[in-house]
């Protein structure tokens, strides 16, 4: 059987259909209207919201403008006014309505649908090639498909991204980040790596290694053997690519794992997701781990790859204590219950744009925020 999710609508008086993708996972709407450039934006944003998905047949360009007046009128509601607006009794209720709102922004954004050929090509007047940001993300093309405006944005952006790369001052080069690979745009917590003493240079793991970033630290410090985790097919492309072009390739082993690699280590880093929560889409699994999944597999399992007198560093953030989603009290408690103790920490405030924009919904959490790493050692 065919489990290739389906996009049907109706059009020329005949039902038509095609291959559904969503890199979120979203299943294909159940009602689809064609739209071209005579559908206004309020209309638009009427049907989004009902449920109704509108597949785009005129100009790409018009298309791109229709989404934008879609955000806008989520972000200002016609009717809505300030005393209807829900005043969090709590950061945590404030961090839950803000994901709910998030949510239901992006199933609005994600009605706008755009037609594929088989080979990545938009059939649309005035569309861009976008060729290659499909390929890299997608992979190989194999038939036409039906996808929303909003994802393939999302794909073009992480298309300059990778190309472009972001700047990391303690390697004194750039990382490109793939796309569904989180883009280490916050520099504290490489800082905190690039930093702190190193317990040995002969060995280290890098748990979780996503673009390869800290692997590429860790071996610019002088680590000769650092053996780099991650369960992700792209975030192992990714790293290998990265690695490759710092010249780190030599020292740095990049495995497909759930965690560890077999054996012990003098140093075992990790940089887990730093909030207890359910990721919407690919790119979030970096920053949200639902229960805390990678944080405890990590500090449970930890004491078996130490070596003797060995440190792991966890590198962490409390903004999740902050929104009342993990108390610091639970964080010890899974370090003592992994048979860990602490040895020492290491604290950086972030200088990231949200931690001063109080027009922000968490901006109080994020305002308090610290990241730390954690030095641990077996009891």
């Amino acid at each position: 059987m065919n489990d290739t999710p389906v996009i049907s609508w109706t059009e020329d008086g005949e039902t038509r259909s095609a291959r559904w993708h969503s890199e979120s996972g979203s299943p294909p709407p159940k009602k689809v209207i064609l739209a071209d450039d005579r559908l206004n934006a309020d209309t638009a944003y009427r049907l989004a919201s009902e449920g109704t998905a509108l597949l785009w047949r005129g100009d790409f360009q018009n298309a791109r403008q229709l989404l934008q007046a879609l955000a806008r009128r989520i972000e200002h509601k016609p009717g809505k006014s300030k005393k209807a607006v829900k005043i969090p009794a709590s950061p945590t209720e404030a961090f839950h309505l803000h994901r709910q709102a998030q949510s239901q922004r992006a199933r609005t954004l994600a009605m706008l649908l755009l037609p594929f050929d088989a080979d990545f090509r938009i059939p649309l007047r005035r569309a861009p090639d976008v060729q290659q940001a499909c390929s890299e993300a997608y992979g190989k093309a194999s038939e036409p498909f039906v996808a929303s405006l909003r994802e393939l944005l999302g794909l073009v952006g992480a298309h300059e991204w990778r190309k472009k790369g972001v700047e990391i001052p303690a390697l004194e080069g750039r990382i490109h980040p793939y796309y569904g690979v989180f883009s280490p745009v916050r520099g504290e917590y490489i800082s905190l790596v690039a930093d702190t003493p190193l317990p040995s240079t002969a060995l280290a793991f890098d748990i979780g290694t996503g673009t390869g970033v800290l692997a590429a630290v860790l071996a610019k410090r002088g680590v000769k053997r650092i053996i780099a985790t991650d369960q992700d097919e792209r975030a192992l492309a990714c790293a290998k690519e990265n690695l490759d072009r710092l010249g780190a390739q030599k020292q740095v082993e990049v495995i497909q794992a759930d965690l560890f690699p077999p054996g012990r280590a003098p140093l075992v880093v990790c940089n887990p997701p730093w909030v207890p929560a359910r990721p919407n889409s690919p790119i979030e699994h970096a920053v949200y781990d639902p229960e805390s999944r990678m944080l405890r597999g990590f500090l449970a399992g930890l004491a078996e790859h130490l070596e003797s007198k060995g440190e792991g560093w966890l590198i962490l953030s409390d903004l999740a204590e902050h929104l009342g989603l993990r108390s610091r009290e639970e964080l010890l408690a899974l370090i003592d219950g992994g048979g860990l103790k602490v040895l020492g920490k290491s604290d950086i405030r972030p200088h990231h744009p949200k931690a001063a924009d109080t027009e922000d919904p968490l901006h109080a959490a994020r305002a308090a925020e610290i990241t730390s790493l954690w030095r641990l050692g077996t009891k």
